[in-house]
């Protein structure tokens, strides 16, 4: 009996699990995110109904098809990561059966090699191995040898052509799972199609709403509100890592595991970690998160010579084309995605030091809370405000607000 062959056999045996209650319960899970994505969707396309048919161009409206392109992107996100990994499922499963398979027919081979020399040589054959035998001792162990030959390749080949079976059953299954997932996909598709039309009408509402200068006095205000909201976040953070660091772990308690802030709508609680070791920022040196772009509005009190209004700006607008890459200026952790009206998606990154970095009015997210990411590893693509295409930017130490030209590095040396 070929030994090496055998354990490969078994090794393949092991690797075979039925599906755990923790699988099953995973599954239910992103089941339920996934439905729960779609009423969420559902609700802000009666939302948007509603405001449409008694506001025509407002900023309300633009919150509403913000929120829900959000969310759609969240969905389409989420069924291809389901795609992924039941396809990896399937490939895995199919490698198992092909092993399986190879596994059987050798033991095949061998039985009908024994058996046919049996049926050749009658009971010869295992007589004369018997009366060879050096000592009664050996030929009791060669007997004892033959009946277990033949016992276990009946049961090698019994046991083996039952987990075919089982795994047979299972790639049915996953099989099923995969014509699921098309349909998914196939949701995703329109999903995808229907994101692009409210691109589209979200676009032609902004330039309604930047003909109405009521919008943009509204927007001012709008603005200054939200940016005392951004600033308590912030300071919530800051809070939730001073308790993280003041309480005991309770037995058993999971490293750097915290309470999480108030979750927004549409977005899901995670675990944070600490913020990750390695490039931090340094003054006069931090790369831009944007490789092109020019300021169009900078740190401190800003003032509209057309609205004849002042304002304070926490950070710096950097006029880019919606779409452009926006990446980490730091090594850090993704502490928290937001989404505020005036300032859109955003992301609050935890650095070294207690320094944090802000990237705001993003079209597009690339990454989740709890990442760690490293300098210049893309976070998301830059979106469109009110005032047009920009990235908005800030760099906080705790809770000081700091002026990001005087931390960025000379711009030729930002170009990557």
């Amino acid at each position: 009996m070929n030994a090496r062959a055998i354990c490969i056999g078994l090794l393949l045996l092991g690797l075979f699990r039925p599906e755990t209650l923790a699988q099953r319960d995973d599954l239910k899970k992103k089941r339920s995110d996934l439905e729960k994505l779609r009423r969420d969707i559902d609700t802000y396309e009666q939302k948007i109904k509603q405001k449409e048919r008694k506001e025509h161009s407002t900023l309300g409206l633009l919150d509403s098809y913000d929120h829900q392109a959000s969310l759609v992107r969240k969905l389409i996100n989420k069924l291809h990561d389901e795609e992924t990994a039941l396809q990896h499922d399937i490939n895995r499963t199919r490698g198992l059966i092909g092993g399986l398979n190879d596994r059987v027919s050798f033991l095949k081979g061998q039985y009908a090699q024994y058996v046919a020399a049996a049926y050749k040589s009658g009971r010869t054959y295992d007589l004369e191995l018997l009366l060879t035998a050096g000592s009664l001792n050996e030929m009791l162990i060669r007997s004892e040898y033959l009946k277990r030959f033949s016992e276990q390749r009946r049961t090698d080949i019994g046991e083996i052509s039952g987990q075919r079976v089982d795994l047979e059953s299972q790639r049915a299954r996953l099989q099923e799972q995969l014509i699921s997932q098309r349909e998914l996909i196939a949701e995703k598709g329109r999903e995808e199609k229907k994101l692009a039309q409210r691109v589209q009408k979200r676009k032609l509402l902004l330039a309604d709403i930047r003909k109405d200068k009521r919008s943009y006095k509204r927007e001012i205000d709008r603005k200054t509100e939200d940016a005392k909201k951004l600033e308590q976040l912030i300071a919530g953070l800051i809070e939730r890592d001073r308790a993280k660091i003041r309480k005991p772990k309770a037995p058993g308690a999971k490293p750097h595991e915290t309470a999480a802030p108030p979750v927004a709508p549409g977005q899901d609680r995670v675990t944070r970690q600490e913020p990750a070791a390695g490039q931090g920022l340094r003054r006069g040196s931090v790369p831009w998160p944007v490789s092109q772009g020019k300021i169009v509005s900078r740190f401190g009190v800003q003032q509209n010579p057309a609205l004849h209004t002042v304002t304070q700006n926490n950070g710096i607008d950097i006029d880019v084309p919606a779409g452009t890459y926006v990446d980490a200026v730091a090594d850090g952790e993704v502490s928290t995605i937001w989404w505020l009206p005036s300032f859109g998606n955003l992301v609050i990154m935890n650095h070294q030091n207690g320094y944090r970095t802000v990237y705001a009015h993003l079209s597009e997210i690339a990454v989740n809370e709890g990442d760690r990411i490293k300098q210049g590893e893309q976070i998301g693509k830059s979106g469109e405000a009110l005032a047009g295409p920009m990235l908005h930017f800030e760099i906080w130490k705790e809770r000081e607000k700091q002026d990001p030209l005087q931390w960025l590095a000379p711009r030729g040396a930002a170009k990557r």
